[in-house]
C-alpha cells in the first residue's frame, strides 16, 4: 500500500479513536489513557534500555498506572478513594529506589527508568484533572480542544514548512536536532494555532476570554514544539528514528504525543492560574 495512503488511514483511525473516547461516556477515557501511558513508557524504555532490566521497567509502568488510577478514582462524582490513599505511591516508589541501590552496578541505566516516570508517567497520571468538572462530573471537551490546538500546530507547521521553508525562507530552527524544522513552519504553525483557537471559541468548544485563549494557544504551540524537539533529541542520542511502529506511517505513540506532554500541562496550569477551570 502507498505510504501516503497508509499514513492517512492510520491518522483517520487515530482521530476517530481519540474523538470517540473523549466525547463518549467517562469510562472510555481511563482505558484509553492507561493504554497510551503504558505504551509510551514501553517505547521510551525500549529506546533507552532495550531488553535490559525488564522487571524494573514493568515495575515503573505499574507505578505510573497506579498513580493514574488513584487520581482517576479520586475525582469522580462519588470519589471511590480519598486523597490520603495517594500515599500508596510512596512505598512503591521507595521499593523501586531500594532495588536500584541493591542492584547498583547498573545505577546509571536505572536513571532512565526514573526519567521515563517524570517525562511520561507523571503528566499522564495527572491527565484526569483535565477531564474532571468542578462537580465531579466528566467532560472530554477541554482535552479534545487541547488536542485540536496541538494538531493544528503540527499541520500548520508542516504545510507552511513545505510551502515556504524549502526555498523562500529555508532557515532551520534546530538543524542539529531536527533538520526538517524551519522557522517558516514554526511561525506558520503559530498562525494556524491562533486560527484554530478562534474557531474553537466561535463554535463553543472553548468558553474563554479571547485574550486568554490566544495566549494559552500560543504557549501550547511554543511548548509543543519544544516537546517535539525534546523527543527528537532523545531519540537522536540513541540512534532511533521512530519510537515504535504501532501507528503505520506515523511511528509510535511517543512520536504522536511528544508535543502533548509539554503543551497540555502548560495550558492547564495557565488556566488554573487565572481561575478559568
Amino acid at each position: 500500500m502507498n505510504t501516503t495512503v497508509t499514513r492517512s488511514l492510520s491518522g483517520i483511525v487515530f482521530l476517530a479513536v481519540m474523538i470517540g473516547c473523549l466525547l463518549e461516556v467517562r469510562y472510555l477515557f481511563p482505558f484509553l489513557f492507561l493504554f497510551i501511558q503504558a505504551q509510551m513508557l514501553r517505547e521510551f524504555y525500549q529506546i533507552t534500555l532495550g531488553n535490559k532490566h525488564k522487571a524494573v521497567q514493568k515495575a515503573a509502568e505499574f507505578l505510573a498506572m497506579t498513580a493514574f488510577g488513584l487520581v482517576w478514582l479520586s475525582l469522580g462524582p462519588k470519589p471511590l478513594l480519598p486523597v490520603k490513599y495517594f500515599s500508596i505511591l510512596l512505598p512503591l516508589l521507595v521499593g523501586l529506589l531500594i532495588w536500584m541501590v541493591v542492584d547498583h552496578k547498573d545505577f546509571k541505566e536505572y536513571a532512565y527508568v526514573l526519567a521515563g516516570l517524570l517525562y511520561i508517567g507523571l503528566p499522564l497520571a495527572l491527565s484526569p484533572f483535565v477531564v474532571s468538572t468542578g462537580e465531579g462530573g466528566y467532560s472530554g471537551l477541554l482535552m479534545l480542544s487541547f488536542f485540536v490546538i496541538i494538531w493544528s500546530s503540527d499541520v500548520g507547521a508542516y504545510c507552511f514548512g513545505m510551502l515556504f521553508g524549502q526555498k523562500i525562507w529555508p532557515a532551520k530552527m534546530c538543524p542539529e536536532i531536527s533538520p526538517k524544522k524551519s522557522w517558516a513552519g514554526f511561525f506558520g504553525g503559530w498562525l494556524t494555532v491562533l486560527a484554530a483557537a478562534y474557531i474553537l471559541l466561535r463554535t463553543g468548544m472553548m468558553d474563554l476570554p479571547l485574550v486568554h485563549l490566544l495566549v494559552m494557544a500560543s504557549l501550547m504551540h511554543i511548548t509543543g514544539v519544544f516537546g517535539d524537539l525534546f523527543e527528537s533529541l532523545w531519540k537522536r542520542q540513541f540512534g532511533v528514528k521512530d519510537s515504535g511502529s504501532i501507528m503505520p506511517g506515523h511511528g509510535g505513540l511517543l512520536d504522536r504525543f511528544d508535543s502533548a506532554l509539554f503543551a497540555i500541562p502548560t495550558a492547564y496550569v495557565y488556566l488554573m492560574l487565572f481561575e478559568l477551570v
